[in-house]
C-alpha cells in the first residue's frame, strides 16, 4: 500500500470518527466535520451541476446532514456517506428543474457565458473547458456522474460505486460507454482531419485506449 493510500485512508478515519462524535452531540466534532467535507461536497456539485448553484447546493447538503447524522452508523466512510448525501440533493434538484418552464434563451446565455472557477477547470483554458463541457453535459446523467466522480473529481471506482449506490462493475461500464460517446460526440462535425487522425486524437484527449 502506497503512503499516500495510508494517509487517504487515515484522513477518512478521522472524519468518520468526527461524524460519529458530531453524531452523539458534539457541536466542536460537528463544526470540524463540517470543515472536513466542506471541499469535496462543493467541488462534486460544481461538476454535477455548476459552480453557480453549488453554493446552495452544499447549503441544502449540510442542512440534510444536520437531520441525517444522529442515524449515521458508519456502514461506509463518513466522506462517502455525504458525497452520497450530496448526490442526493443534486438529483432532487434535477428533477425539481425538470418539473419547472425552461430556461429562456436570455438565462442560458448569461449561464454560459459566466466564467468557472479555477477549481472546475482542472487547468485547462476557458475555451477547452467549455468544449469539454459541453460535451459532457450531453452525456447520458448515470455516465455523466461516473465519468465526473473517477475522471474529474478522482475518486477510485469502488468509490464512485458507493456514492452511487451501484456496484463497481457498474460504473466501470458506464465510464467505458461515457469515453466512448465523448470520442464520437467529438469527431463529429470537425473538418480539416482525416476521421483516422479525429479518432486517435479524441482517444488522447478522453483517456480510451
Amino acid at each position: 500500500m502506497t503512503s499516500q493510500a495510508t494517509s487517504s485512508q487515515a484522513h477518512d478515519a478521522a472524519v468518520t470518527d468526527l461524524a460519529l462524535r458530531a453524531a452523539s452531540g458534539d457541536r466542536q466534532a460537528l463544526t470540524e466535520f463540517i470543515s472536513a467535507t466542506h471541499d469535496d461536497v462543493w467541488r462534486l456539485l460544481a461538476h454535477l451541476a455548476d459552480t453557480d448553484r453549488a453554493d446552495d447546493l452544499t447549503q441544502e447538503t449540510y442542512l440534510r446532514v444536520l437531520s441525517a447524522l444522529p442515524r449515521f452508523a458508519a456502514r461506509s466512510t463518513a466522506r462517502t456517506w455525504i458525497l452520497s448525501l450530496a448526490r442526493r440533493v443534486w438529483v432532487d434538484s434535477v428533477r425539481h428543474d425538470m418539473a419547472r418552464p425552461r430556461s429562456s434563451a436570455t438565462e442560458i446565455e448569461d449561464a454560459t457565458s459566466a466564467t468557472p472557477a479555477a477549481e472546475t477547470t482542472g487547468g485547462q483554458s476557458w475555451a477547452e473547458w467549455v468544449d469539454t463541457r459541453a460535451l459532457i453535459n450531453q452525456l447520458e446523467a448515470e455516465r455523466r456522474e461516473a465519468l465526473i466522480l473517477t475522471q474529474v473529481l478522482g475518486y477510485t471506482y469502488a468509490e464512485a460505486a458507493k456514492i452511487a449506490n451501484v456496484r463497481v462493475g457498474t460504473i466501470r461500464s458506464r465510464v467505458a460507454r461515457a469515453r466512448a460517446d465523448l470520442v464520437e460526440m467529438a469527431g463529429e462535425g470537425r473538418g480539416g482531419v482525416t476521421k483516422k487522425e479525429k479518432k486517435e486524437k479524441n482517444k488522447r484527449r478522453f483517456g480510451v485506449a
